[in-house]
């Protein structure tokens, strides 16, 4: 059996399956054959594949309760491959918050799961008000007023540093080398 990625997302507004998109891309350009899942529709074995990428977004500072659920479901299976995890939240939009030792979701994230993933990294995500529902869009504006960041934009704002997400897939790339 060749290489195989696994690659899954949890995204409520979609830039966390945007850059799993990219990841996938980036893969396929390597000649690495990989499978895309939202996490809802994962339905294959984890024991397929060589490597698996588990993307998740915040909202209102957690992962999606799936996220978990997936994990404590195949744990054993996690442990048995090499993994990957990334986190996707705006907070990560802040230099002092944009990687895995000091994004205070990631850090959280960590010590509620019994996962231990080879590979971590925090992307910042999007920003677009008029996505959001109007509770949302308040609740959110409420945030980023607190977090010194914009509340007044008729514009989505993207914070995702694609170079970053590049990056990120030549290190999971090379420890498929590795193997």
């Amino acid at each position: 059996m060749g290489q195989k990625i696994g690659i899954i997302y949890s995204s409520i507004d979609g830039q966390t399956k945007k850059i799993c998109e990219k990841l996938n891309a980036f893969f396929n350009d390597k000649q690495i054959k990989t499978e895309l899942y939202a996490i809802n529709d994962f339905n294959s074995d984890i024991s397929e594949f060589n490597t698996l990428i588990l993307g998740a977004s915040i909202r209102y500072g957690k992962h999606n309760k799936s996220v978990y659920d997936f994990i404590q479901t195949n744990i054993i299976a996690l442990n048995k491959i090499t993994t990957a995890f990334f986190s996707v939240n705006l907070v990560a939009r802040k230099e002092d918050k944009n990687s895995a030792d000091t994004n205070p979701y990631l850090i959280k994230f960590l010590k509620q799961t019994p996962w231990k993933p080879d590979l971590l990294e925090v992307f910042a995500g999007k920003l677009d008000y008029k996505l959001y529902p109007i509770l949302d869009r308040i609740m959110i504006k409420l945030i980023m007023k607190l977090t010194h960041g914009p509340t007044n934009s008729d514009l989505p704002i993207e914070y995702t540093d694609w170079n970053k997400v590049s990056d990120f897939g030549l290190r999971i790339s090379d420890t498929l080398k590795a193997q």
